[in-house]
């Protein structure tokens, strides 16, 4: 679509389950603003339906998790399959936060292919965003 080419990259930026730490959410949110990218941030303790739903009625582009309390894996199992009932498969999934070296495998199977532990640069985020998107969108 050509006006997509023309309009921000719109990003949702969730906060999964129980996870009560959305300090490192609001930087990332702001680093993204300043990079240009719409964020829609959902505020904590989001569940798998609720992202889900968000997703579908915002229009995004990118759908974003921020993890930090462990639960990563088991929300990204239910999540997937309603982001893909809800025909949102072929947008960008990307999980940020606590995320142990040994689950970055099942992520990446769950389809969460911007993986970017704690500690990981804002340019390498926007820049895997500006990437990805454009290229499905193009």
């Amino acid at each position: 679509m050509n006006d997509t080419a023309q309009r921000r990259i719109r990003v949702l930026l969730a906060k999964p389950g129980l996870d009560g730490h959305d300090q490192g959410a609001k930087v990332v949110a702001r680093a993204m603003m300043d990079a240009g990218f719409e964020v829609i941030y959902t505020g904590l303790r989001q569940t798998p339906e609720q992202v889900s739903r968000i997703a579908l009625d915002e229009d995004v582009d990118v759908i974003a998790l921020s993890s930090m309390a462990g639960s990563h894996l088991p929300f990204c199992r239910k999540l997937k399959p309603l982001l893909e009932a809800n025909g949102l498969g072929d947008k960008l999934w990307m999980i940020g936060g606590n995320l142990p070296a040994q689950d970055h495998d099942a992520l990446r199977s769950l389809g969460f292919t911007g993986i970017f532990p704690t500690g990981s640069k804002f340019d390498a985020i926007v820049a895997y965003i500006r990437e990805n998107v454009r290229e499905n969108v193009a």
